[in-house]
């Protein structure tokens, strides 16, 4: 019969393994977001124009 506690503990293992390897990929990716240069956007007042304005 198959040592079913012992599996247990195995994958339990496994998955907070698992757990700890994305947490410290999430939080590397946050850092790394956080230390890049954030790109100047400038933003225009001007309004688009019309469909059909260009009709006299």
């Amino acid at each position: 019969m198959p040592d079913y506690k012992e599996m247990y503990f195995k994958l339990a293992a496994k998955v907070a393994n698992a757990v700890d390897i994305l947490v410290e990929a999430q939080q590397q990716g946050e850092y790394d977001y956080s230390e890049e240069e954030s790109p100047v956007i400038l933003l225009n007042n001007s309004r688009p124009e019309e469909k059909g304005s260009d009709q006299a």
